[in-house]
């Protein structure tokens, strides 16, 4: 009997000190909640009564090197309804048919949607939104928000580029530089009851969006306008497929300009720049766009052809294989191995110094140099040039050079590649190599940042600097000044040349593969002054009809643009 008294109140004390134990842990858990955890918890439940409305921020501009608005942005509207508030759905529905000009099916949709927020349309004008607004119909919501805008159109549509409808960049700078341009979104939070419906007289809670910063590119709207009319007047005189055109400062690698026409409307750019496009299938269309967005100068390789004997001059100057008073013949031909290579002179130069060789852009005498400086050498100066990566300009999509493995080359390929054939390379690669090579021997890197500023114009980041590391002597360096001076006065670059100014440069006419085809790209690279040179301008022009020398339509090109942007720049007359 005793026994069982001890041991009920043995069972009391602990059912007892159990409901203690778990009154104080629940009571210290209550305590965490409310004083540790409060302010998450009270956010929490203001989140589960509030509504929340994007405010998209303002994108960055974009402003060329003089401060001239090359992107902007245009105030437009973003339509929404919310289902639980409107209480004339067919009237709104009528209503937003006939102001937006949709379906009434896909309205009507969105309209009886059982949703918190539903978007109608996006980057609506402001005239529209404004007239939507007046209606007054409960539950459609008219937001303000932004629309990007390029005041020039087609100008430099390649190197800008475009936004998609979240106002995040496609391609281009938009792109490559999205970080720097956009901003960050607002909110606009409306408090609501239990079935989403807003409450009167409670004031919306507002959380301003931060615009993005402003992006200043070296681009010149000047030189680019003028560049671009130039291209478009040799793709329509000669038949042109495309037309590229590069202008850069050589000693730091700004773009000045940056041309690839056809160019296509940046405030329409899912409309085609073609014609018969009507009837194309979705794929077919995309893959037309695809290719109108393609910037030439950086996503597409070709065979640089003559233009590379720069660069072969250059590595085997270096290596001291060759000298300016070393003479060659040319009988119209070389045979390397059992292959007959011949020289665009049928009938030869004759007997001719390396200087003469250069002037009239002699293909045995390039396979000759080329075949001394041999293959090992020869991919030591392609690598040491910077020609087997990327040149690191801040567009996206720049493709790599495509060229023979080492191993698999030999006496005819070496012989070819010596005179810019049977690889490929963009031409904003051979741009920052001839670059390279013609600034006292300083590598480069191509590009168009300059500089990101706050809104209120304030620098807060320099975005690139100066010249690379040494790739070639500076003795190299100026004796490829002068003999390219040469070309240019005196040899197949003589229409490049402008009177008062000393113009160093050289010409190219490659075939396109496959070589039945009968395709072929012209093209020119020239800079000045000679001795000093401040720009450097290069003009590819693809499948041109009739005569397509590089001499005869490239060169031009370039001496007609340097003609008239000397002045701008500064360039005084020797």
């Amino acid at each position: 009997m005793e026994w069982n008294k001890t041991y009920h109140r043995r069972k009391i004390c602990i059912i007892f000190f159990s409901v203690v134990l778990m009154s104080m842990v629940l009571c210290g858990r209550l305590v965490y909640l409310m004083i540790f955890e409060g302010k998450y918890y009270e956010t929490q439940a203001k989140d589960l009564q509030q509504r929340e409305r994007k405010i998209k921020a303002a994108r960055g501009k974009i402003l060329d090197r003089n401060g001239v608005v090359l992107a902007d942005n245009k105030s437009v509207c973003t339509i929404s309804v919310i289902h639980n508030q409107i209480k004339e759905p067919e009237a709104v529905i009528a209503m937003l048919v006939k102001e937006l000009g949709i379906p009434e099916e896909k309205v009507r949709k969105r309209v009886e949607k059982y949703s918190s927020l539903e978007k109608i349309k996006s980057n609506v004008d402001k005239e529209t939104g404004n007239r939507i607004l007046a209606y007054g119909y409960a539950g459609v919501k008219v937001d303000e928000d932004y629309k990007r805008y390029y005041p020039y159109g087609d100008l430099a549509s390649k190197v800008l580029g475009f936004t998609g409808g979240d106002n995040q960049g496609i391609i281009g700078l938009e792109v490559g530089y999205e970080n720097e341009l956009k901003g960050q979104n607002g909110m606009i939070l409306t408090t609501t009851d239990a079935r989403g419906i807003e409450l009167d007289g409670v004031a919306e809670d507002r959380i301003e969006p931060r615009a993005g910063n402003t992006l200043q590119i070296s681009l010149d709207y000047n030189i680019q306008m003028y560049a671009q009319q130039m291209a478009e007047k040799v793709m329509e005189e000669k038949q042109a497929e495309k037309v590229a055109i590069l202008l850069m400062n050589p000693k730091n690698g700004e773009i000045l300009a940056m041309v690839n026409v056809p160019e296509f409307n940046l405030n329409e750019p899912f409309v085609l720049n073609t014609e018969g496009s009507e009837n194309l299938t979705p794929e077919e269309k995309q893959d037309a766009l695809n290719q109108m967005w393609r910037n030439g100068c950086i996503n597409d390789t070709y065979e640089p052809g003559s233009t590379f004997k720069i660069i072969t001059s250059s590595a085997c100057l270096e290596e001291g294989v060759v000298k300016l008073d070393d003479r060659f013949h040319c009988p119209g031909y070389k045979m390397v191995e059992d292959r007959k290579i011949r020289c665009h002179k049928v009938g030869g130069h004759g007997s001719e110094t390396f200087v003469q060789g250069i002037q009239n852009s002699c293909n045995p005498v390039f396979i000759e140099i080329g075949l001394r400086l041999g293959t090992d050498d020869f991919y030591k100066y392609f690598e040491q040039f910077g020609l087997m990566g990327e040149t690191g300009v801040d567009l996206p999509g720049e493709a790599s050079t495509i060229m023979h493995k080492k191993e698999n080359v030999g006496q005819v390929e070496l012989a070819t590649m010596s005179f810019g054939q049977s690889f490929q390379v963009t031409p904003v690669q051979m741009a920052a190599t001839v670059s390279s090579l013609i600034n006292g021997g300083y590598r480069v890197t191509p590009h168009f940042g300059v500089q990101v500023l706050d809104a209120k114009g304030k620098k807060i980041e320099t975005l690139h600097e100066g010249r690379g590391k040494r790739i070639v002597s500076e003795e190299t360096s100026k004796t490829m000044q002068k003999l390219l001076e040469s070309v240019v006065s005196e040899g197949s670059g003589k229409n490049a040349y402008v009177e008062g100014y000393s113009i160093g440069g050289k010409t190219a006419t490659s075939q396109t593969l496959p070589r039945s085809a009968n395709k072929y790209i012209s093209s020119f690279i020239g800079f000045a002054p000679a001795q000093d040179p401040q720009i450097l301008g290069m003009c590819v022009i693809y499948d041109p009809q009739g005569i397509y020398y590089g001499g005869t339509i490239a060169a031009p090109v370039i001496g007609d643009i340097f003609e008239n942007i000397f002045p701008y720049l500064g360039i005084e007359k020797e």
